[in-house]
């Protein structure tokens, strides 16, 4: 959770210097993590069929039912990677105003 003075401090240009890069590791990782229910899910020919059931439920329904909570897995790592990867950015903006400021 993030506090009210975070939620109120301007947001500041990047200085000049070494800029911030825009595509990230955690940024490309939340990517994939969101790409992979998706992916998942158009491929239908992977899960088309009926056979192993569970509880008489055919393969192609409780397949699907299935990534129901594995997308919420995937959809809060992808959150916690890039709000991992604002903070590094806000640190390093911070510590470059700090730095310009001496």
């Amino acid at each position: 959770m993030s506090s009210e003075s975070d939620l109120t401090e301007p947001v500041m240009p990047e200085p000049p210097g070494e800029p911030v890069p825009a595509v990230t590791p955690e940024r490309v990782l939340a990517g994939l993590a969101l790409l992979v229910p998706i992916v998942a899910m158009l491929w239908v020919s992977s899960y088309d069929k009926a056979d192993p059931a569970v509880g008489g439920m055919p393969f192609f329904y409780w397949y699907q039912l299935l990534w129901v909570p594995v997308s919420a897995v995937f959809t809060v790592a992808a959150y916690l990677l890039i709000n991992r990867d604002e903070k590094a950015r806000a640190t390093a903006r911070r510590a470059a105003r700090a730095g310009d400021a001496r």
